[in-house]
């Protein structure tokens, strides 16, 4: 599955377009924030160094994130959401692979917010699964901000909550996507 990541995301890169209006966008310091609120305690982790690509023409839309590198406000934390939860030393990264919806009328050129749904398939612990999530992007001055506030099952990603936490760990967690996307062809 890596180098499949790796071969659509170089391909998404460095394709060239179609049209002069065609633009490709990337970052390597996107933000992912996961939260999972439990009777017990709540859970918070954010992870500042997200990958991810956009190519506008065809609406390719991607991201890969290192596991390891959510940071949880408590030591003990990060080390169980590792070393039990997500396996981070078999399953070291998650992705996204996907497209953004062409019916939105995003003009890409034009600075503007655009509501709009992202379909692909999200990866975690090795599980690929079908998402669909609504989503904005923001076009101001040349740049592109993306975010997007989705739900996902632990159990659909075989994470395994043992039973002397259950009351501790939520069974649906908050994930918040935030990348600011910059031009590569200009």
């Amino acid at each position: 599955m890596k180098s499949i990541f790796t071969m659509l995301l170089l391909l998404a890169l460095i394709a060239p377009a179609a049209t002069s209006q065609a633009q490709k966008y990337a970052t390597k310091t996107g933000t992912i924030r996961f939260y999972s609120e439990a009777p017990a305690e709540n859970i918070e982790a954010v992870n500042k160094q997200v990958n991810s690509a956009l190519d506008t023409q065809t609406g390719d839309f991607v991201f890969r994130v290192l596991m390891k590198g959510f940071q949880f406000e408590k030591a003990l934390m990060q080390e169980h959401f590792n070393e039990n939860y997500v396996e981070s030393h078999k399953f070291p990264n998650a992705s996204f692979i996907g497209k953004v919806s062409q019916d939105a009328g995003i003009d890409w050129e034009k600075d503007g917010v655009y509501e709009t749904t992202v379909s692909g398939k999200l990866t975690i612990k090795g599980v690929s699964k079908d998402v669909s999530e609504k989503g904005s992007f923001t076009v101001k001055n040349g740049t592109v901000l993306g975010k997007s506030t989705f739900y996902i099952k632990l159990a659909d990603y075989n994470v395994e909550i043992p039973k002397t936490v259950m009351k501790n760990i939520a069974e649906t967690i908050e994930i918040n996507v935030d990348v600011e996307l910059l031009p590569l062809n200009n």
